[in-house]
Parts: structure tokens; sequence; C-alpha cells
């Protein structure tokens, strides 16, 4: 009885994966670019005070920062800034 309800479960669960694959093929993209939306705002929000826009979270941001500096490079590239934009942050 246990080696028919496992065989059942794993054809449920390959039938979920399929149905959730066809579902969210043409969304793919779609979610993927509001997740790097999302994920920039984020950066932006913490370092705005680094690049000089005023920010109202910064006492929360404030400890996110070594967390977010090898975000930082790949953030401000895809910004279209070839080097940091702050002066005493150097991180190209």
């Amino acid at each position: 009885m246990s080696k028919a309800r496992r065989s059942i479960g794993q054809l449920w669960r390959a039938f979920n994966e399929f149905y959730d694959e066809l579902f969210f093929v043409p969304y793919r993209s779609a979610l993927r670019r509001h997740a790097r939306n999302k994920d920039e705002l984020f950066v932006l929000l913490c370092f705005s005070d680094v690049i000089g826009v005023p920010n109202p979270a910064s006492y929360y941001t404030l400890e996110l920062l070594p967390e977010m500096l090898d975000r930082f490079h790949e953030w401000h590239i895809r910004q279209g800034m070839d080097h940091s934009p702050v002066d005493g942050f150097r991180c190209c």
C-alpha cells in the first residue's frame, strides 16, 4: 500500500510541476523584470544617502550597507554608470 501511495504522490508532484511550468512560462519574463525592478529600488533606497539623496529610512538601511556592497557595482552598471557615482566610494 505504501508503494502505491508513493507512486501516486510522485505522479501528483510531477503533474503539479508540469502544470506550474505550463502556466508560468508566458509570465516568467515579466515576473523576473518585476523582481529586478523591486531589487533595484531596494538598492537605491539603501544607497541613497551615499549618493546624496535624502533617505527617510537611513537609520534602518545603514546596517545593510556592508551586505549590499557587492550588489552596488552590479546596480550602477545596470543603471548605465560606467564608474561609481560616489567619489569616495570605489567599487570598480
